[in-house]
């Protein structure tokens, strides 16, 4: 997993967690499709109305959290969004006060320690996600797409996946279609999976995914189980065939197909949703038309 050194961690604390001269440069091999011009508007419309009866949830979760352990209730982390720029996502506190001091940026991990036993009910029920509906409003967030990554984070990936920034060509979600599908991040193995998925809704996405991935959360958030709740929704997707990364410069892990499109996934969603564009596609997909989708694994040179 990603760590920093203890030289890099002080400097971070010293500039606020990211370094003053930090930037990301993103990569433009995806382009998204017309949805996402106007998807941002929908997303501050619906924050707006979630709000309303969000805010009450929020001031509880936020008591619950300052009663029960030291430190405050709103937990604020810089995280990268659209094109590269960072921005301050909120979350519901579900970690001991200062619970980087010792290690840095690390991935959380299963029965990780810092987690608090408020915040193991709050992550599982994802109910620490709801202040981010606050980025939503702000527009730095859109309710579905690829999760924000930290640049401690996105520094390394850079380097290791290629491709990895091709995620950033639009917002960050509240959830997507990665998140639902696969477990937290804890390797680069993990990172390659979701970041097949997250290219797929970049190319796939349409209202009616983006309503069925809503309803997917609500009902989750209601203790449906996942396995269940995700074939009834048509969501379930499979990452096959990536095959293992080969060396490259500098120890960098490169892929056998590229990144830039998902060229080894196996997506049994939106097959009857719509195109980007709103229009919907229906299940007229011809076998030869939905190969592509699918994908074979190239041949190593």
């Amino acid at each position: 997993m990603p760590v920093l050194s203890r030289k890099k961690i002080r400097r971070r604390r010293q500039l606020g967690g990211v370094p003053a001269d930090w930037k990301i440069q993103p990569a433009n091999d995806v382009v998204p499709g017309p949805y996402f011009r106007w998807k941002g508007i929908i997303g501050r419309v619906l924050a707006v109305a979630l709000l309303i009866p969000g805010l009450p949830i929020i001031g509880l979760l936020v008591l619950l959290v300052r009663l029960t352990s030291r430190g405050p209730g709103i937990h604020r982390q810089t995280r990268v969004g659209k094109n590269g720029r960072t921005f301050t996502m909120y979350k519901i506190r579900t970690m001991t006060r200062d619970a980087e001091t010792e290690t840095g940026a690390v991935w959380t991990h299963a029965n990780d320690m810092r987690v608090t036993p408020v915040g193991k009910v709050l992550r599982k029920l994802h109910l620490d996600e709801f202040p981010q509906l606050f980025n939503v409003f702000r527009g730095d967030m859109c309710l579905i797409g690829p999760r924000p990554e930290r640049p401690e984070f996105v520094d390394v990936l850079t380097k290791q996946i290629p491709g990895y920034t091709n995620r950033l060509a639009v917002p960050p979600g509240v959830t997507g279609l990665a998140q639902i599908n696969l477990p937290p991040d804890t390797d680069l193995e993990s990172v390659r999976r979701k970041l097949a998925l997250d290219l797929e809704y970049v190319k796939r996405a349409s209202p009616l995914l983006d309503i069925r991935v809503l309803l997917y959360t609500s009902v989750r958030m209601l203790g449906v189980p996942g396995g269940f709740a995700i074939r009834g929704f048509g969501l379930q997707c499979e990452v096959t065939d990536l095959g293992p990364p080969v060396p490259g410069p500098n120890g960098a892990s490169v892929l056998h197909d590229s990144f830039a499109t998902p060229a080894s996934i196996i997506v049994e969603v939106a097959d009857d949703s719509s195109d980007s564009n709103g229009n919907g596609t229906g299940n007229r997909d011809t076998k030869k038309d939905r190969e592509p989708r699918t994908g074979r694994r190239r041949k190593p040179r």
